[in-house]
């Protein structure tokens, strides 16, 4: 026993030590540094385990996991299904890509050519020579005239307008202009926002765009702006909708920020959605921020509309909350309504075209705020010494900071404000979002969303029979993840001693590592997640849907033997 201590305090400490000096981790150490103590294992008590979970996230432990699977003892293919990226991508916005960087390069030389070198393309008649460039026959050319055509009729578009900025922007020969958002990219998305997001509901005052180098980003840009601003300090309070995507956790302990995390709690009793008793927690004034990810990761739910209006309501008690939403699984949820749709005065929102679209190396999200919103009336109710200080930054990159909006802010905080004249997502990155967006809109059916909300509910639907656990076809249920409950499983199919001796002898992080050790088989550490003990995230959006099959066979295998060692025991107690 008393070598066990030992060995579990040097694990700790060899485990701190490498955290803190940047250092990348593996179970080869641990287990060299274990046999050196004299120890039979790396198992650890349940002190050590939330003393590791300290040290390190969800996503650190998972890629130890995957360096334990790699060399599985079972000699099993690799089954990752901890990686949130599809296995899936759109061809059809990649073909249109090229072919209107095509005919953009062709426009450049249609001005000059010199060896390697063409020049700017030129706006005037170039409608017509997109007609004459692109062939009606061919699918992707169709697509594209399709799309022009849907954004002059219906989105009262000028044809050449918007042909020369997808030409300029396709090339990336100029810096964006507007730096936040080409004027044409934030028509586009506004309106796939509606379509997508909003359930067909438009936001009365309009909303203003700001694409980002992804959903993270994004995210990183609004905490350091409402930081920088004054409207979220230190000591404040931020409450965060949980289970939640494991680096949000993080975020208010970050940059010094200093802010303090308040839990508003779903569970599984109330179908993963928040209940009305936890949104309560909103009514106190002290919070000043409300963070959700809707659909939710790791449960992968969206909010039910009686929830949205228990929300309504209590917001209206706490008229200076701010709401950041991220909706990134928005669109895997049929008929889906964001929050902000509902209280767009209240909220900041996120989204990510990476996981719908497979185009998570992109790096293409945005950031979107009604034009009407409370983070600009908190910046006018701010103190006159605070208001002078952010005047005198402002003042480098703007002739009148004091009208300058809380989403200019952002787009100027994103490059330190004094490239504010650089900032903005790259033009061709803002093309590529309006080509995503354009097929989805351009038609009146969607058969792409339509096939991957198909795939993901297959691979749902085949893993929770395997696993002979009961399925959730509610209509919030995304499908794009799922927790899964081991300690209930097990319970359910193995009766309650087992269960209870299982929690007893291995804990959750060694039942995962013996997952990814013997069977090859990487999950996420639910925890890590906020979601409770025993708890598994499971892609679904990652394998192919006979994996899922196999998931769930190398879970039992696992169990089974783990089942003769708890046998043993009890023969050799009765002994």
């Amino acid at each position: 026993m008393k070598s066990m201590k030992k060995a579990v305090t040097g694990i700790v400490s060899l485990l701190m030590t490498l955290c803190l000096t940047g250092c990348s981790l593996d179970y080869s150490a641990l287990r060299h540094h274990n046999e050196n103590e004299g120890a039979e294992s790396v198992s650890m008590t349940a002190e050590t385990q939330e003393q590791f979970q300290e040290e390190l996230s969800a996503f650190e432990i998972t890629a130890l996991q995957r360096e334990l699977a790699a060399d599985n003892k079972a000699g099993y293919p690799v089954l990752d299904a901890g990686r949130g990226n599809p296995n899936w991508i759109n061809g059809k916005v990649r073909h249109a890509f090229t072919r209107l960087m095509d005919f953009a390069t062709s426009e450049c030389e249609l001005v000059f050519v010199e060896g390697d070198m063409a020049g700017h393309g030129k706006k005037e008649g170039i409608g017509d020579r997109f007609d004459a460039f692109m062939d009606e026959t061919d699918e992707t050319d169709k697509f594209l005239i399709d799309a022009v055509e849907h954004c002059v009729k219906d989105l009262d578009m000028d044809k050449d307008e918007l042909l020369f900025e997808f030409a300029n922007g396709i090339t990336g020969d100029y810096y964006p202009s507007p730096s936040r958002c080409l004027t044409h990219t934030e028509a586009i998305l506004n309106e796939f926002l509606v379509s997508a997001l909003f359930n067909g509901n438009e936001p009365e005052n309009g909303t203003d765009i700001f694409p980002t180098e992804g959903g993270s980003a994004a995210m990183s840009y609004i905490f350091h702006t409402l930081n920088h601003n004054r409207l979220l300090k230190p000591g404040d309070k931020i409450a965060i909708a949980t289970p939640i995507f494991t680096p949000y956790l993080e975020i208010p302990d970050v940059n010094d920020y200093g802010l303090v995390s308040v839990n508003v709690a779903s569970d599984e009793e109330h179908n993963w959605d928040i209940d009305t008793a936890e949104l309560n927690k909103l009514k106190d004034k002290e919070i000043k921020a409300f963070f959700l990810v809707n659909p939710s990761n790791p449960a992968s739910h969206a909010l039910s509309p009686a929830t949205l209006d228990a929300l309504e309501e209590v917001v209206s008690g706490n008229p200076d909350l701010i709401i950041l939403t991220d909706d990134v699984y928005g669109t895997f949820v049929e008929g889906f309504e964001s929050v902000y749709s509902r209280l767009p005065y209240q909220t900041i929102l996120v989204y990510s075209f990476s996981k719908l679209y497979g185009a998570t190396g992109w790096r293409t999200g945005l950031i979107a705020m009604s034009r009407d919103n409370v983070c600009d009336r908190l910046l006018s109710e701010l103190s006159a010494e605070d208001q002078k200080a952010l005047y005198n930054e402002y003042a480098i990159a703007v002739t009148d900071p004091s009208s300058m909006k809380f989403i200019e802010r952002l787009t100027a905080d994103s490059r330190s404000i004094g490239l504010y004249h650089t900032s903005g997502l790259s033009t061709p990155s803002q093309i590529f979002m309006d080509i995503m967006a354009l097929s989805h809109t351009t038609y009146g059916r969607d058969e792409y969303i339509e096939l991957a909300n198909d795939t993901v509910n297959e691979r749902y639907i085949t893993l929770m029979d395997a696993l002979g656990i009961a399925k959730d076809l509610s209509g919030e249920n995304a499908e794009y993840y799922t927790i899964v409950d081991i300690n209930a499983m097990i319970e359910d199919q193995y009766g309650s001693d087992f269960a209870r001796w299982r929690i007893d002898n291995i804990s959750d992080l060694d039942f995962l590592n013996d997952l990814a050790e013997k069977k090859g088989v990487v999950l996420m550490y639910g925890p890590g997640f906020e979601a409770p003990e025993g708890s598994v995230r499971i892609s679904l959006a990652n394998l192919n849907t006979q994996d899922y099959v196999e998931i769930a066979e190398r879970i039992r295998e696992l169990l089974e033997e783990y089942y003769v060692k708890f046998e043993e025991e009890a023969l050799g107690a009765d002994a």
